[in-house]
């Protein structure tokens, strides 16, 4: 077995877990009263109590296998691996063992948004207590994990800098996505399978991995999740899922892809497939923080003016809206996976194809 398929095992596992745990969970939550009313938050689309709990199953089986993966790797780095362990993964042990301490960030960050999530789902926490709290989130990936963008600009205030902001936009665009049935957990799903691609492409097992368990625990907490929902993510889901989209922005490797590109020039232009990638998201979350801007209120205020809630104004169902929005995610995801491919000129034509479905948006 190769490594690519020992890793899309991992990723069905998971996934049949997710469907099994987010049932268990769902039943939990209804029984104790763990649940989002809609007279609460009157930007919601749900005219009845539906059950929160889908971020403790994301938890569960990302940060939780993460920890036991570490474990593992520093132990049969350090002792003989057991025989039945698949060759192909045994050869990649130490580079893995060589990941613990960016695993131990990775389990500490994304233990505290849970946490955090958790405690806002159900005491409502103020927008600036979670703002606070995912800064240091993102200070301890990029000091601590050493988890970095530099775009070819060796400098650590730079790197730092940049890093803490692409995190903090990151996790609050998927925040900002998780306003209707389905949305949030489908669009981050497509989102981490582009970036696998390009992480099996170059053989990247450590962030392979990490992507193949939040895709499987996403796809099994979609069942549920999609319109019509029977349980929510809550913030304790979409806070991680953004943080390890965000991650794995960061740690996918795309110019190795491009190293048959005749025109070297072209190498640092695939560094951009992450932005290209995550098109849609982004233009919700900016586009909606100017709107809230504009009008004189709270960027972090809830409200019927995201992508999908125009849509539906538009005439459009929930289910229609949101299958849209995976459309345009996918289109403008697979034209990334080109990026790798093109010279500068192509990548320019790409840059404003994207641009030209990001219009199309805007005109709906």
């Amino acid at each position: 077995m190769t490594i690519n398929q020992s890793i899309l095992c991992i990723g069905i596992v998971v996934f049949l877990g997710s469907v099994a745990l987010t049932a268990c969970v769902k039943k939990i939550a209804v029984q104790k009263n763990f649940v989002d009313r809609p007279n609460l938050k009157g930007h919601k689309q749900h005219h009845i109590p539906v059950a929160l709990g889908g971020g403790i199953v994301i938890y569960l089986l990302t940060i939780v296998p993460l920890a036991i993966g570490g474990m593992c790797a520093y132990w049969f780095n350090n002792h003989l691996p057991p025989t039945w362990l698949p060759a192909a993964l045994v050869e990649h042990i130490p580079g893995l063992a060589g990941k613990v301490p960016a695993i131990i960030y990775l389990i500490i960050s994304g233990t505290i948004l849970h946490v955090t999530g958790l405690l806002d789902d159900k005491l409502h926490l103020g927008p600036m207590i979670k703002l606070a709290i995912q800064i240091i989130v993102a200070l301890l990936l990029t000091i601590g994990a050493d988890i970095r963008l530099n775009f070819f600009i060796h400098n650590i205030v730079f790197s730092t800098t940049l890093s803490v902001v692409w995190i903090l936009i990151i996790i609050n665009s998927f925040n900002f996505l998780d306003n209707m049935d389905g949305l949030s957990a489908g669009i981050a799903t497509i989102c981490a399978t582009i970036l696998l691609s390009c992480a099996l492409t170059n053989e990247q097992v450590f962030v392979s991995g990490m992507l193949v368990l939040l895709i499987g625990a996403l796809g099994g907490f979609l069942i549920f999740n999609f319109n019509p929902a029977k349980i929510y993510m809550g913030d304790a889901g979409s806070l991680l899922v953004g943080m390890l989209i965000a991650v794995g922005t960061i740690l996918t490797t795309y110019y190795h892809q491009a190293q048959s590109v005749s025109d070297s020039s072209a190498l640092w232009v695939v560094t951009f497939m992450p932005i290209i990638v995550l098109a849609v998201p982004l233009y919700d979350f900016i586009s909606v923080v100017i709107i809230r801007l504009i009008l004189g209120v709270s960027p972090f205020k809830g409200d019927n003016r995201h992508f999908s809630h125009r849509l539906v104004k538009r005439g459009m169902s929930v289910k229609q809206s949101v299958c849209t929005i995976y459309l345009v995610t996918a289109c403008t995801g697979l034209g990334a996976i080109l990026l790798q491919q093109l010279n500068v000129l192509g990548a320019i034509l790409l840059g404003i194809q994207t641009m030209m479905m990001l219009l199309v948006i805007a005109i709906l």
